[in-house]
């Protein structure tokens, strides 16, 4: 019998190590990647621009362009600039709102992606999905796949501490997600990626169950590879299904009912992966997922993040909207405010202080 197997979109370099950054030359070298040298790489004002003083005289052939933010203009402006330019490949060097800008800005024009984070803030470094600023808050967009991943640990280590306890709280929140896909399976009948379900659930496990803090390198190599194998658990299933559940609808739910109070996507994330969890009768997991994310210095009450009780009980109750379509706890249990306040008080005594 012939064997039928699929391929698996991913990128042909995946390099995630301390000094990773000193052999990004060799990595654009690849000919599957630049034959010629030409590279559009997109910095920020602050961690990218930094790094362009160390990378430039090593890429001769590169022109650099600073993106001044991380909006769907700053996107298609950024499209419209390298466009003219016959390179190979666009380069995004630096947090996540620029490689999510060089994401798009490379589909647009045709053209292979290599990302190379300076922080470890989301899942997004990886991911086939552009989430940018637009007219009507924020808006999540179709994209292919990173050809290349490199992350430097030591870049990591100087990026701001909130900004990677953020990514810890995107990593966990997959195994929330995927409790969501697997009661959407049972409920609605819908299909279930097992092996994108796979990858997803573990990238999230290993980092929950990893007894190193941030300060750790081999801690942040485990939650580097699982942010990538995130990103391409997404691709597997052609959709956010495998990192985005309940959990998410509530960090979208933060970012419009309160765009400008809004925290970190991670730190909302976890917050609503811990809250999703208690809703779902998971209490001893919801409490152990708490602990973990307290441990890392994570938010798991909404005060942490500068949030009323009542606006968290907006928040939650407002969240299904968020995605329509999408079938969670919370469309599952479809609350009103005072169940989600009656919820919301028991999951405060059962994680303790």
């Amino acid at each position: 019998m012939p064997v039928l197997t699929r391929l698996i979109p991913s990128p042909v370099v995946v390099d995630i190590r301390p000094g990773a950054l000193d052999d990004l030359v060799g990595v654009l070298a690849d000919e599957r990647i630049s034959h010629s040298g030409k590279l559009a790489v997109a910095v920020s004002g602050g961690s990218g621009a930094r790094l362009r003083e160390r990378l430039a005289p090593s890429l001769p052939g590169a022109a650099w362009y600073e993106v001044g933010g991380g909006t769907l203009d700053d996107a298609v402006r950024l499209a419209s600039d390298i466009k003219a330019g016959h390179y190979d490949a666009v380069v995004g060097l630096g947090g996540g709102k620029i490689i999510d800008c060089a994401k798009f800005a490379a589909a647009r024009v045709g053209l292979p992606l290599v990302a190379v984070p300076t922080n470890l803030a989301h899942d997004g470094l990886c991911s086939p999905v552009a989430t940018l600023d637009n007219d009507a808050g924020r808006g999540s967009y179709g994209v292919p796949n990173p050809i290349a991943v490199v992350i430097d640990l030591d870049v990591i280590r100087e990026a701001p501490v909130r900004f990677v306890r953020a990514g810890i709280g995107d990593a966990v929140s997959n195994i929330s997600a995927i409790a969501d896909w697997e009661l959407a399976n049972r409920v609605k009948g819908e299909k279930i990626d097992g092996l994108a379900a796979a990858i997803a659930r573990q990238a999230g496990e290993a980092v929950l169950r990893h007894p190193g803090g941030i300060g750790d390198t081999g801690f942040l190599q485990v939650l580097a590879e699982a942010l990538v194998l995130s990103g391409i658990a997404m691709s597997v299933s052609g959709d956010s299904r495998p990192s985005s559940g309940a959990c998410h609808e509530i960090n979208h739910a933060f970012d419009l009912l309160f765009p400008k109070r809004a925290a970190a996507h991670g730190e909302q994330c976890g917050l609503g992966a811990a809250f999703a969890m208690y809703l779902r009768g998971a209490h001893e997991e919801s409490a152990y997922m708490a602990g973990v994310l307290r441990r890392h210095g994570l938010p798991v009450l909404p005060e942490e993040i500068g949030f009323t009780v009542d606006e968290f009980v907006r928040a939650v109750e407002f969240a299904p909207e968020t995605r329509p379509g999408r079938y969670t706890i919370l469309e599952h249990l479809d609350l009103k405010t005072e169940q989600i306040k009656d919820i919301y008080a028991d999951y405060v005594k059962a994680i303790g202080s």
